[in-house]
């Protein structure tokens, strides 16, 4: 069975994070590990608290995954301080890892700001030029490229400019109001992927799984292309069911084509 790494923070309401990776790399067909960086209480109303991991203990995890069951992939969410991404990246140096994914998680669907300034340019630096590909949404692309984006021309030109600085490919993702379900592909080469909108508040938690997905279909041994249409239509699934858990922006069924000899709607 192939398998994969989530480096990201813990989610208390089981939306995002920790939780939605690992339940997005079982319904996807791999073994999931993880390795918290932070535990953080929320729900579906938003971020109370944030407790960060030391960066001794971080790697500590990452030293206990690597030594024993090697990741086939590792899917990188959010990381908030400068510290901990570079344990990440030297860990990630030395076990010479591959596939690698990483979620520039800025901003919580709430609104909660997740990582702190000076982490940002770390996060560039040192786990941009060490990914297979970067998932930003559209506040994320803006910060990243230093431009505003208003159109699906801006996406291409963004992606464009962060791929020759950093040499990773990027996926502009749509939504935020904007060219929404759609998102770009620039590795390179320039791909357009155009998603089925799902008329829905329920979208708790749907970076996560959108990049763990592709992490798991890279463990997979798919391409990235194929990666990347595999997990737009989980995606679409998983959003499709509208859930509709808890008082604000719910969570998504990660679960919905999974049927147990028990399972009851």
């Amino acid at each position: 069975m192939k398998t994969a790494l989530t480096i990201a923070g813990s989610d208390s309401s089981g939306g995002a994070g920790i939780q939605a990776d690992l339940k997005t790399f079982l319904a996807n067909g791999v073994y999931g590990m993880s390795a918290i960086t932070a535990l953080t209480a929320q729900n579906t109303l938003g971020v109370r608290s944030v407790l960060n991991s030391t960066p001794e203990f971080l790697g500590d995890q990452l030293d206990a995954i690597f030594e024993d069951i090697f990741p086939d992939a590792v899917k990188i969410g959010m990381v908030s301080s400068a510290e901990l991404i570079e344990i990440i990246a030297d860990k990630l140096n030395y076990y010479k890892v591959k596939n690698v994914v990483v979620d520039p998680v800025m901003i919580a669907t709430s609104g909660a700001r997740l990582i702190d300034d000076d982490a940002i340019k770390t996060l560039e630096t040192k786990l941009f030029t060490l990914a297979t590909v970067i998932t930003p949404n559209i506040p994320e692309l803006e910060t990243i490229a230093e431009q505003k984006i208003t159109s699906p021309h801006d996406m291409e030109l963004a992606a464009q400019k962060i791929f020759n600085k950093y040499g990773c490919a990027v996926l502009a993702k749509g939504g935020h109001g904007f060219n929404d379900a759609n998102d770009y592909l620039f590795d390179g080469a320039g791909t357009w992927f155009y998603g089925q909108r799902i008329e829905t508040q329920n979208t708790h938690g749907t970076g996560c799984t959108l990049s763990s997905a592709i992490a798991a279909n890279l463990a997979k041994g798919y391409d990235l292309n194929e990666s990347v249409g595999r997990a737009k239509n989980y995606l679409t699934g998983a959003l499709s069911t509208d859930l509709n858990l808890g008082k604000g922006s719910g969570p998504l069924n990660h679960g919905f084509n999974l049927r147990g000899s028990d399972f009851c709607d």
